[in-house]
């Protein structure tokens, strides 16, 4: 299996773009810089930044200048904490260290982390100062904290217990502090307070001669509310001397953040794009995968399976890596031919023909496919899914060529689902064979035309897909539709759609978040096809394992027809506990038929707490 987390081990060829970002760190020489990191789900954003990183601890220019690098992970962040205050206090308290152990600036990082504090219970404190309770009815050195920050705020609102009891969690914490806080502090401007905070922040830097660096990874996992907060928190210390952020994001995803953010204020796309680009100085984006550089990362990841599996060297592999990348690099000049790939595993290159042959193979239908377009994230889980199958096959005593579940497997992900229907529809359930791929594959062949006669075949993607090698027409395929049983329902029954539910079906499978138009479809062809609709993105949602993408597509569904609602929940009570999505959470917020389930989810204690505190703050904004 092949892990799904951050690396700075470059399979991609992403080192290029890491050196030219730190390059732009090292040539501002001092200047603040923020460069925007931006790219799609699974793209890759993540190892970029750390390689980037990586690059400025290993060729930093002028040693004198030194880099202090602060990970910053806002995902982590969301529903504990206010992502704003989270981020001042990580750089407060890696200053503070840093100035421990240089044994200078002790007493302006001190002030810096009063200085941030401060905001904290300004920030908590601001409910309770803004009500009725301004003036008196708490007491002692709390009372005065609220009656400081009452010149910050000017509101009608009453406070509410949980606005009480956060303000108290804080004041106990930092209560040994805040002696002097009370002391030392005249009550001033928000504004003042902020200008201060940011002057503290700057003579910090200088007199410990350092760099901070802040990587900012995964604010397009966050609900909007985080997103936006970091984003603010940011601003706050962005554009200050010996400062550099460094930020991957999905530059739409922000986008979105910042409309849901202003949700009730008429703000045009020129306003949005001008927040983003007030943030990012250096838009970067990460590199589009080329069939040369996705043909060289299949081979790559096969053959470090077969290292593990001690078919070949890690030596090997080592010096395989080295070539291939060079040759990847230099794309222009030829491509990757497998010649090139044979002569970097040299010796090793028989025990590793399979490998090359497939990844030579299906390199192509892989970047060129809009279900998979080249994403480095679901390659490897098309690879990870193809050795989950294999292992399932081998302990069950399934007989399966691994060249032939690649093959089926690639039309199962890559295939509109009508197109996959239709292959299992034809196959002759006595032996097993398709006749439809028999004539096909007979034609092909002699080099004559193949007669296609269903229209979901007709498609590029099928075109491809029929020229790969092995030939499955002639072979038994049923042990292979047991290993995707989760889509090859129909052996068991068909259910059969119309031609405009199915090309609605299609439509919804594309979609990544609420389309009101499809809503609108759904109405129009009636509760019996749009239930048979939602079977079927139900299947789909469990080959996938419950992705929130695939939940989101569903609901379209009982939008349109409600009382469908019932039939999704029982679906979604199937999802384990600890594979339940915050993301879903907030599409929720409306539907009668899931405030039980949410509940139940709440109640769970093996609800993993990030769903929690979605839902929790769903109940807030009802």
């Amino acid at each position: 299996m092949w892990n799904d987390i951050e690396t700075t081990k470059d399979l991609l060829n992403f080192t290029v773009v890491a050196k030219t970002a730190a390059q732009l760190v090292h040539q501002s020489k001092g200047e603040p810089i923020s460069i925007g990191i931006s790219g799609n789900w699974g793209a890759g954003k993540s190892s970029l930044v750390k390689m980037i990183g990586l690059s400025l601890r290993e060729s930093n220019p002028e040693p004198n200048n030194k880099y202090i690098f602060l990970e910053f992970n806002a995902w982590l962040y969301q529903g504990y904490e206010d992502a704003r205050i989270a981020l001042l206090q990580a750089v407060s308290d890696k200053l503070l260290a840093e100035a421990e152990r240089k044994k200078s600036g002790i007493e302006k990082a001190m002030d810096f982390a009063k200085r941030v504090n401060w905001l904290h219970l300004a920030k908590l404190a601001t409910p309770v100062a803004s009500g009725a309770l301004l003036g008196g009815t708490l007491g002692g050195p709390l009372g005065a904290i609220i009656g400081a920050v009452g010149g910050l705020v000017k509101s009608d609102g009453n406070p509410s217990t949980e606005d009480l009891d956060r303000l108290k969690d804080a004041y106990l914490a930092l209560k040994p502090e805040l002696p002097g806080l009370l002391k030392e502090r005249k009550v001033q401007s928000l504004p003042q307070e902020i200008e201060n905070l940011r002057l503290s922040f700057s003579e910090l830097l200088k007199e410990l001669e350092i760099t901070l660096v802040v990587l900012v990874d995964d604010l397009d996992r966050c609900l909007p509310e985080t997103a936006i907060s970091t984003l603010e928190a940011m601003r706050l210390l962005l554009f200050i001397p010996n400062t550099a952020f460094i930020i991957a994001a999905d530059e739409q995803m922000i986008r979105n953040s910042v409309r849901s953010h202003f949700i009730n204020v008429d703000i045009s796309d020129e306003h949005v794009t001008s927040y983003f680009d007030k943030l990012i100085q250096i838009p970067l984006r990460v590199p589009r995968l080329g069939v040369a550089e996705v043909k060289g990362y299949l081979v790559l990841l096969l053959a470090e399976l077969a290292s593990r599996k001690q078919l070949i060297s890690e030596e090997a592999l080592f010096r395989a890596e080295k070539v291939i990348l060079k040759a990847v690099s230099q794309s222009w000049d030829g491509g990757l031919t497998r010649k090139t790939i044979e002569g970097a595993f040299g010796d090793d290159a028989t025990k590793l023909n399979m490998e090359i042959d497939i990844a030579d193979q299906i390199a192509g239908i892989m970047v060129s496919s809009d279900r998979i377009g080249g994403n480095p994230r679901l390659i490897k889980r098309f690879l990870n899914n193809l050795l989950i199958r294999d292992t399932i096959a081998k302990s069950q005593g399934i007989t399966i060529a691994f060249d032939q579940l690649i093959k089926l497997q690639l039309f199962e992900r890559c295939a509109i689902p009508a197109a996959f229907e239709y292959l299992v529809k034809n196959i002759n359930h006595e032996d097993g064979r398709c006749n439809i791929l028999v004539d096909i594959e007979t034609a092909l062949s002699k080099g004559e035309q193949a007669e296609i006669l269903d229209e979901s075949w007709k498609s590029p993607f099928v075109s491809e897909w029929l020229k790969l090698s092995p030939t499955l027409g002639e072979k038994d395929l049923r042990p292979l539709l047991y290993l995707s049983r989760d889509k090859a329902i129909i052996l068991a029954g068909y259910d059969e759609i119309s031609q405009e539910a199915r090309a609605l079906l299609d439509a919804l499978l594309e979609a990544k978040n609420i389309i009101q138009p499809l809503i609108d479809q759904l109405k129009a062809i009636g509760e019996i096809e749009a239930e048979r609709i939602l079977n079927r993105i139900m299947r789909q949602a469990r080959a996938t394992q419950w992705e929130p993408e695939t939940l989101i597509q569903a609901l379209h569904i009982t939008k349109a027809h409600s009382v469908l609602g019932v039939n999704f929940v029982g679906f979604l009570s199937e999802i384990p506990s600890n594979k339940r999505s915050a993301l879903i959470i907030p599409y929720l917020r409306e539907e009668e038929w899931a405030e039980r389930m949410l509940k139940q989810w709440f109640e769970d204690s093996q609800t993993p707490q990030v769903v929690k505190n979605a839902i929790k703050a769903l109940e807030r904004k009802k």
